[in-house]
């Protein structure tokens, strides 16, 4: 994965951003124009002197860190969001990830609350400086308010279109920069599962079906670039092909879990797959301190006045697979490579992910500024991680892989 450390001045002295602009495909004049001004905004002056990368096949140049929002309207009130949404931008973050779904849990009460306390913020800033990922939800027979009818949601033509126009009033603004779909439409093996058990396997929308979709939106200027997430090998592959055959819009990015606690899902063959040499396909990883677990408070069985707000603590059951007690050995191995090396677990933790290579962005949320500020403030360890440090966290690995499984 490509990045880059540069200014606004480096970019318009340079015949790079002629070439980062190239279109791969032959968008309209108006697409063309907002990809210009949002390529422009990706280097606003940066005090943390972070890294931007380009996403797959897209013109987007993201920041490596995405600011995730997935507690706001649950944990976060809105000026809580608009703070945290205000501080990460003056640290040179221009992406930030959300979904109709949200807050996490999902409840029909507060779905949809995140996207408008964004659009709230956003109302404040000049558009074309704030790079906006969404999700669409993928299968679900839960009763939700996700769509009129109160049915089944889908990834096919009526749902994906609902969708969107629920996420672009919500937010107030008229496209999406990258709109994901936030899980499978097919069954799939998904948070925490460990194999794919065929005897749920269902009917599915096929995936040129999808994309068909997707490139009715593009063209009409409601979206800009499609991605998946919690994809499979097999999924991201189907719809490389489709749109190679069909020549539908390509998905630039996957959005997928990946931390020191859960790498092999990734690391098996997503990597080969993802790679710019193949698919080309950026990884945007969720959860990279594991549901707030490699902050190392977890550790302790003790239950402090303070810990029965941490997330895992409120909604029992939620995440349960960060709670195994291999994963707490885990996490005191990890714990100790960091005190071995003077850095805090935290800071281990998410610079590992900052310098892999295959790293697009990593989504970072929190629930309280002083947790924002931290694991931004995470990237300051110099880069790369020394050889010393690497070969002390594979150590580990070696030992605990994937212990959430």
């Amino acid at each position: 994965m490509a990045s880059l450390k540069i200014s606004p001045l480096m970019l318009a002295s340079s015949g790079w951003s002629r070439q980062c602009l190239r279109h791969h495909d032959n968008r309209v004049a108006t697409q063309r124009q907002r990809t210009m001004r949002s390529v422009r905004a990706a280097v606003a002056p940066v005090q943390q002197a972070l890294e931007y990368r380009k996403l797959g096949d897209s013109d987007l140049l993201v920041s490596e860190i995405t600011l995730g929002t997935m507690t706001w309207g649950e944990q976060n009130t809105e000026q809580e969001a608009h703070e945290q949404l205000s501080y990460a931008w003056d640290q040179g973050i221009n992406i930030l990830d959300t979904s109709e779904v949200y807050p996490i849990p999902m409840q029909a009460t507060s779905q949809g609350r995140t996207e408008q306390y964004i659009g709230n913020w956003v109302k404040t800033q000049p558009r074309d400086k704030v790079v906006i990922a969404t999700k669409v939800a993928g299968y679900s027979d839960r009763q939700t308010k996700l769509r009129k009818d109160g049915g089944i949601t889908r990834v096919d033509r009526k749902n994906i279109r609902e969708a969107v126009e629920g996420s672009l009033s919500r937010l107030g603004v008229d496209y999406i920069d990258l709109l994901q779909i936030h899980w499978p439409d097919r069954y799939v093996a998904l948070f925490g599962e460990y194999s794919y058990n065929a005897e749920k396997w269902r009917p599915s929308v096929p995936f040129v079906e999808q994309l068909e979709a997707f490139q009715e939106l593009i063209q009409e200027g409601k979206v800009r670039y499609i991605g998946v997430s919690n994809e499979t090998s097999y999924g991201i592959m189907e719809f490389l092909h489709a749109s190679r055959t069909y020549n539908l819009p390509k998905i630039v990015s996957t959005q997928n879990s990946y931390s020191l606690l859960v790498r092999c899902h990734f690391e098996v063959d997503l990597v080969e797959v993802c790679d710019s040499h193949h698919g080309n396909v950026g990884l945007l990883a969720y959860s990279p301190l594991a549901g707030g677990t490699l902050s190392g408070k977890y550790i302790t069985d003790q239950l402090l006045e303070e810990s029965k707000k941490w997330r895992l603590n409120m909604f029992p059951g939620y995440m349960a697979r960060y709670k195994k007690s291999l994963v707490k050995d885990a996490v005191e191995a990890y714990l100790q490579v960091a005190k071995r090396h003077n850095m805090s677990l935290v800071q281990l933790a998410l610079a590992f992910g900052r310098d892999r290579s295959f790293m697009a962005s990593n989504i970072i949320g929190a629930t309280s500024m002083e947790q924002l500020k931290e694991n931004i403030a995470a990237y300051q360890v110099p880069r790369p991680l020394s050889q010393e440090i690497e070969e002390d966290i594979e150590a580990v690995f070696k030992r605990f892989r994937d212990p959430t499984l």
